[in-house]
């Protein structure tokens, strides 16, 4: 089951798969007619996710937002994402269903203390627990899955390889290897559409990531970060991504907007 939310925001349950992919296809049609290519753009509902959204609107792109209720611990992001998708101007925001906490134990689904606190260096070195096995590989796979029902050629995705928390599917080797076997693996693809996965920030400081964002309108108090937020969905400020976020707009020389609207 996914959920969609159309440009205007409302959210719909639907359970038959058949008659929205007609639909789906119909908008992306109707979006090449007017000479809009349509995109797949993951979208967590992070700053990151975000900016990239940003940047494939700024490209002329019709951007399908996807995102994932994959057993994550809190449903902050998922609100943010669909601020996001909403007021970036995305076509359309399907939230797809798929529980990670079947085979995989991280900090980020389970129980399991999140890391507070660490140095730089301890985030850029080494795997953290907050890892979430092959995770950005099965979002990619099903963003593709998607893209091929659009006549999507193009993904993006917020991956980034300079502030980052040491996660192996975030690196320029994983998307190189990622978009040979999509090109591979597809029908689409065999018959000679050539996809390509975009990863724009991939090379960016979490500065640089902001300041970009700011000159594409990106208004990072809809966004959420935070690995272990309170329930009221109040960032630690501890944990990684609390501390690389910081960090990056302190180096901006912005302020957070999302912590001043708490």
């Amino acid at each position: 089951m996914c959920r969609v939310q159309s440009s205007h925001g409302a959210l719909i349950n639907r359970g038959d798969d058949s008659m929205h992919m007609l639909r789906a296809s119909a908008v992306a049609e109707r979006f090449r007619v007017s000479g809009m290519q349509p995109a797949v753009v993951l979208l967590s509902g992070g700053l990151d996710s975000a900016t990239v959204l940003a940047v494939a609107r700024s490209q002329g792109y019709a951007c399908h937002a996807l995102s994932f209720d994959y057993g994550q611990r809190h449903r902050h992001e998922l609100d943010a994402a669909a601020r996001v998708s909403k007021s970036l101007g995305a076509v359309e925001h399907r939230v797809c269903q798929l529980d990670l906490r079947v085979f995989c134990r991280s900090a980020l689904t389970s129980e399991i203390e999140v890391p507070k606190d660490r140095a730089e260096s301890e985030m850029s070195t080494g795997i953290p627990i907050t890892y979430v096995p092959a995770r950005n590989t099965i979002f990619l796979s099903v963003a593709l899955g998607w893209a091929e029902v659009l006549g999507a050629h193009d993904l993006f995705l917020g991956v980034n390889a300079v502030d980052y928390s040491g996660y192996p599917d975030c690196r320029p080797e994983f998307i190189s290897a990622f978009e040979q076997l999509a090109n591979l693996a597809t029908k689409a693809g065999v018959e000679g559409t050539r996809f390509q996965i975009h990863t724009p920030l991939i090379q960016l400081t979490k500065a640089q990531i902001i300041e970009l964002g700011n000159q594409l309108g990106v208004d990072y108090g809809q966004t959420h970060s935070c690995y272990d937020p309170s329930p009221e969905g109040v960032p630690c400020g501890h944990c990684d991504s609390c501390q690389l976020r910081a960090k990056g707009f302190a180096e901006a020389g912005l302020s957070d907007p999302a912590l001043s609207r708490k």
